[in-house]
């Protein structure tokens, strides 16, 4: 008789796996959600992406051999900023989380789901640990969500709301969700009316409940605090005529300075900032001296990094014209204080940058981190298409840097009044920093024309001009000015407008286009 093979304990293993959420999940989640709630309407793939953006560390999934089989999505939020007598919509942002409130200190769940066919495994109990644990782990107050209570439309001609809930409190009743959720430490706090009105089991109703984190840490007075400013120095910078790069690496260290004198958190150059080299370079034909101008690329990062960190402020070091892989492109750089680089190429080009360098666009919009919160970056020209600042304030950008070069008033004014309109249709701070002088012997950089400035929403809370620092047209200054980034989120939430909040999400989109 042949011995018996070896057991091989693959074979019995069935592998189970609770981890993030990643853009590919997205179809399997969509997927998901018709089997688990067949007569609503499934997220889209835009909304998964902007969850994702707003909030990646919230956004769950269990994944049972390869296969996508539970998801939970959640968002921080102040909750003292809605009250407990809210709707879905309100709360998540009419599915898109925009409400998302890094600086809140209450995790809320939106939703969960788990295959039918997977009943009976422990995958929602596995979510909502996973959603206790990331509130331990981000030291958020508590998790709060409003439950759904399936069972009441079968007893919604015979008991109020709150009568059927405290009927399943005492076991009299059994509600699949309700029940569950108490059994995992939510404690019910109110009946919310009209929640999800699209939730026939439910009536729309919802039982708000909260999750207490025992660990949590108060720091300080986090949602009690005053004001959180942010200041920022714009440079008005003239393109003059030097003798070579330590005449410009010293004019704009003397403006870093001036920045930090003022203990600003930002300071901001103007787009083509570099092109001042030009008149210290003998090649004239505008396409081969950009391109001689590209050898300073690395000189021009060195420098600048060495300004962030030596004077302690976050720099946006305008734009300089890189060549990277035989194309040209116009990138502004972030040179953070505590020693890290970032970029921004732009994204929409002229066409005299077309015409006379041969400069070609970007291809990513980046949302970049801070010390004070995020911030994205749009050269001139990226500032008059909409579509881009409202999927920057989507992905968390509070602060829009808007670097520009024009050479007449026109071109400026182009500039300013898409800045200010940004600035009201996204509720967020717009800064402009722009270039002025001339370089008679450079072609397509003779002449400039600017008012560099600091622009807020229009609101009670804000200059009444919307407009928090203005510098003297077309001569080389700086302005100073701050911005509170507490009031941007009180006015957010109850201003006399709320833009953000008040989209039809049902009527339109703006979403990124992004390889499948």
């Amino acid at each position: 008789m042949d011995p018996s093979p070896p057991v091989d304990l693959k074979d019995f293993e069935t592998p189970l796996n609770v981890r993030q959420a990643t853009p590919e999940d997205h179809p399997a989640i969509i997927e998901l959600q018709g089997h688990c709630f067949p007569g609503m309407k499934p997220w889209s793939r835009e909304q998964l992406a902007l969850h994702h953006q707003a909030f990646p560390e919230g956004q769950t999934v269990v994944e049972l051999e390869g296969r996508i089989v539970g998801s939970s999505s959640s968002l921080i939020v102040e909750l003292a900023d809605f009250g407990t007598d809210h709707s879905y919509d309100a709360i998540s942002g009419k599915g898109t989380l925009s409400t998302h409130d890094p600086e809140g200190s209450d995790l809320y769940g939106i939703e969960v789901m788990v295959h039918p066919d997977c009943q009976g495994m422990k995958i929602g109990e596995r979510l909502y640990e996973a959603r206790q644990e990331l509130c331990e782990r981000l030291n958020l107050k508590r998790v709060v969500l409003a439950g759904r209570i399936p069972g009441y439309q079968q007893h919604a001609n015979d008991m109020t709301p709150k009568q059927y809930v405290n009927a399943v409190m005492r076991q009299e009743l059994s509600d699949p969700v309700l029940g569950f959720q108490v059994r995992k430490g939510f404690t019910p706090l109110r009946i919310i009316d009209d929640y999800l009105p699209g939730d026939k089991e439910s009536q729309g109703y919802a039982v708000f409940m909260e999750w207490r984190n025992i660990d949590y840490r108060a720091p300080g007075h986090r949602h009690l605090k005053a004001s959180q400013p942010v200041r920022i120095t714009v440079i008005q910078y003239q393109l003059r005529s030097i003798q070579g790069w330590e005449e410009f690496a010293k004019q704009t260290e003397y403006f870093v300075d001036v920045a930090a004198n003022y203990r600003s958190d930002f300071a901001v150059f103007p787009e083509l900032l570099t092109t001042q080299l030009l008149s210290c370079i003998e090649e004239k034909d505008p396409a081969r001296s950009v391109r001689e101008l590209t050898q300073h690329t690395d000189a021009y990062i060195e420098h600048f990094q060495e300004l962030a960190v030596g004077y302690n402020v976050n720099i946006v070091a305008g734009t300089h014209l890189v060549e990277e892989e035989g194309r040209l492109t116009n990138v502004a750089f972030l040179f953070r204080r505590d020693g890290t680089i970032d970029r921004q190429t732009k994204l929409h080009v002229t066409p005299n940058e077309r015409r006379w360098w041969g400069v070609t666009g970007g291809d990513e919009l980046n949302v970049m981190d801070t010390d004070v919160g995020k911030v994205a970056i749009h050269v001139c020209y990226d500032v008059e298409f909409p579509e881009i600042s409202r999927l920057a304030v989507d992905a968390g950008a509070r602060i829009l840097f808007v670097p520009y070069c024009t050479e007449d008033r026109q071109g400026h004014l182009r500039v300013r009044y898409c800045a200010q309109a940004r600035a009201v249709e996204n509720q967020v701070y717009v800064v402009t920093a722009g270039t002025v002088g001339n370089l008679p012997d450079s072609e397509n950089m003779d002449i400039q024309y600017a008012q560099s400035g600091i622009f807020t929403p229009s609101d009670f809370s804000f200059p009444r001009d919307g407009i928090a620092a203005e510098a003297t047209a077309n001569v080389e200054t700086v302005v100073v000015g701050d911005v509170d980034l507490e009031v941007l989120r009180r006015s957010r939430r109850t201003g006399s407008v709320v833009q953000l909040r008040d989209r039809r999400h049902d009527l339109y989109e703006v979403r990124a286009k992004r390889d499948d």
